[in-house]
């Protein structure tokens, strides 16, 4: 006889939205019921967010997860606390009340859950930007500029998926030539940080910052994106960018199987990751050229497939 669906809670906790799902689990095969956003700037509390998500649409569905994910955007410590740097609040799973739940809520990463959508049908969406040899083992690398910049990696063995979490987004970010070192003068005098990490130049405050560098006026990232053109500086320089924090990773990891990019900016403005500046800049390397021509690059546009990496892992957490 068959078995029933088995439903899962899966949530993607943003610095600018939070995103719940229910998602059933037929025979091994995963399909999205239901989802619901919730600005997150409207929880002062991950407490409070329960009771939004409990009040919303979702509520009535709750009582039948088994399972539940959630994938937040911070470093997670022992799977239930996480003090997330770009939302005003922490999450704890020991200490919030989870009644409406289900028993199993297990807190990751919101990349080692972007890692986890790899492996499943979000991967073969993606558009491919360097198509080569996918390798059917070996690790795959995921980055993503969204508030910040997320990196996670996923480790496919012949029958295991593993998805490891990164905040390499925190690490400084390396300029080259003159050019560049006035931009990184400039940011450190407009941000006071003793270095420039990452998540400053690559993400949607970076477009931001880098249009204000090049135009003198300061402007939202999604009016900075709409004038974007293919001979705009901040386009040009937005892309270079993104390809050297992609090399950077890609190398960091050896991402034979794969460098996938994602996350809200790239989504919503692909032409920054399908600029050429982009791929010129990832494969230059004087060692590694070869090697990083050789690695598939793919650009994934689903701003839900954090959603379907936490449905995964909380499928794999109730087999285990």
């Amino acid at each position: 006889m068959p078995r029933k669906p088995v439903t899962l809670l899966a949530a993607d906790i943003g610095g600018t939205s939070s995103r719940f799902a229910v998602f059933s689990d037929d025979a091994g095969q995963l399909r999205l019921d239901q989802s619901v956003r919730i600005p997150t700037i409207q929880a002062a509390s991950f407490a409070e967010l329960l009771v939004l998500l409990k009040q919303g649409p979702l509520g009535r569905l709750l009582p039948r997860c088994c399972a539940a994910a959630l994938a937040v955007a911070g470093a997670v410590q022992g799977g239930v606390f996480a003090k997330p740097p770009n939302i005003p609040w922490e999450i704890d799973l020991r200490t919030t009340d989870l009644a409406g739940l289900p028993k199993q809520v297990t807190l990751l990463n919101d990349f080692a859950a972007q890692a986890y959508a790899c492996g499943t049908g979000i991967a073969a969406q993606a558009v491919v930007i360097n198509p080569s040899v996918v390798r059917g083992e070996g690790v795959v690398a995921v980055i993503g500029a969204g508030t910040g910049l997320g990196h996670g990696l996923l480790i496919r063995g012949k029958n295991s998926l593993q998805a490891l979490p990164s905040e390499a987004g925190h690490m400084a970010f390396a300029f080259s030539g003159k050019a560049e070192r006035d931009y990184e003068r400039f940011l450190l005098e407009r941000t006071g940080l003793e270095y420039i990490h990452a998540d400053v130049v690559v993400s949607g405050r970076g477009l931001t910052l880098l249009h204000a560098y090049h135009f003198q006026e300061e402007l939202e990232p999604a009016r900075v994106a709409s004038a974007l053109t293919p001979d705009s500086p901040v386009q040009d320089w937005f892309a270079r960018f993104y390809g050297r924090a992609s090399r950077q990773f890609a190398l960091a990891v050896l991402a034979m199987g794969g460098i996938f990019v994602t996350g809200g900016v790239a989504a919503k403005n692909p032409n920054l990751v399908l600029d050429p500046a982009f791929m010129a800049e990832f494969v230059n390397s004087p060692a590694y050229g070869r090697l990083l021509q050789s690695i598939p690059v793919s650009l994934n546009t689903n701003e839900d497939s954090g959603l379907w990496g936490a449905a995964l892992s909380a499928q794999l957490s109730l087999r285990r």
